[in-house]
């Protein structure tokens, strides 16, 4: 049995009111787990969304906030393909009540990796959910293929900026949509080959120069909402938008009768794992490009473990990149 310090959401509401720092205590991890002593962890938009009552997927609190995280391997069931000291990366047990801001914390076996090398803390511990979604849509659900034109909204954020980097490392040219020039400047270190913000250009008109009037072949839509809607307007015939979140508070409304008249499709996307053997294969590709220094955790804030409260708060207008929190040094 492990003891140690855990933020638990303990009421819907504001975070400074409603996430409390516990002692809490894990015993031995069962079948399909591995427990580990946490050193970092990834944070984003669905922590807001939670401490609101607002994420689909959850009850109830009590429970345990952090979608994902990193560290070394302390105890592991019989059978485990997983060692103790391991230093490994994975989606977290939050489902059941178990996050990522805690000393401790147990991974999902079936989606965690060893840490590639050459790979930080606060990489590790911000990599798999995004990546994860980034390769749900953009291989598993809608499919980008080499060559083809990428559209990615809110592509500065934690969701977009990992569809930005995997959709140039399947060969599609990425437009990336923000709105900010700090953001865009962003999005241009992190591998888009095209800018648009939102806010101060015409995105229709920027859309039609870039893509000589042929639109784009797929919007990678983690936003949602109004922007979402006017990205819509520059879809290519036979088109797809792959549906991932609603960081604008709502989903883009779709209009049916427009999507059969310029035969477009919208596909919903959400990484949940497949059969064991196909999941390992998805986490060995990302390993993979991950050691090859073809995709590369966008970090962006950091922030430590005593102020995972201030974080979540901030996770609504978050800054370029990927935050993370540094819960324990090595």
């Amino acid at each position: 049995m492990f003891s140690g310090r855990a933020w638990r959401l303990v009421k819907f509401g504001e975070p400074a009111d409603a996430v409390e720092l516990r002692q809490m205590t894990w015993t031995a991890p069962g079948p399909g787990q591995v427990l580990i002593r946490v050193r970092t962890a990834g944070a984003g938009y669905p922590d807001v969304m939670m401490a609101a009552g607002r994420f689909p997927l959850l009850g109830d609190p009590p429970f345990g906030l952090g979608e994902e995280a990193a560290g070394e391997v302390v105890a592991v069931p019989p059978g485990s393909r997983f060692a103790v000291s391991d230093q490994v990366t994975g989606i977290t047990g939050f489902l059941e009540g178990w996050g990522g801001y805690a000393e401790y914390t147990y991974l999902r076996e079936g989606s965690a990796i060893r840490i590639p090398a050459g790979m930080t803390d606060e990489q590790a511990g911000g990599f798999p959910i995004g990546f994860r979604t980034a390769y749900a849509g953009l291989v598993e659900r809608a499919p980008v293929e080499a060559g083809q034109t990428l559209l990615v909204l809110g592509a500065a954020g934690s969701s977009g900026a990992t569809a930005v980097q995997l959709g140039k490392a399947l060969g599609a040219t990425v437009i990336a949509v923000a709105g900010s020039p700090l953001k865009l400047e962003f999005c241009a270190r992190n591998g888009a080959d095209h800018g648009v913000n939102h806010r101060t250009e015409d995105l229709t008109a920027r859309l039609a120069e870039i893509t000589d009037g042929r639109g784009v072949d797929l919007i990678y839509d983690p936003v949602g909402g109004d922007t979402a809607a006017l990205a819509l307007k520059s879809i290519a015939h036979s088109g797809r938008i792959a549906l991932v979140g609603l960081a604008s508070g709502a989903p883009v409304a779709l209009d049916t009768m427009d999507m059969l008249l310029r035969n477009y499709s919208a596909v919903g996307v959400l990484a949940t794992p497949g059969a064991p053997e196909a999941e390992t294969a998805v986490w060995g590709r990302l390993a993979d490009l991950a050691a090859r220094g073809a995709i590369s955790t966008p970090v962006g804030r950091r922030y430590a473990f005593e102020d995972v409260p201030r974080m979540i708060t901030e996770q609504r207008s978050p800054g370029p990149g990927k935050s993370v929190v540094r819960v324990a040094a090595r």
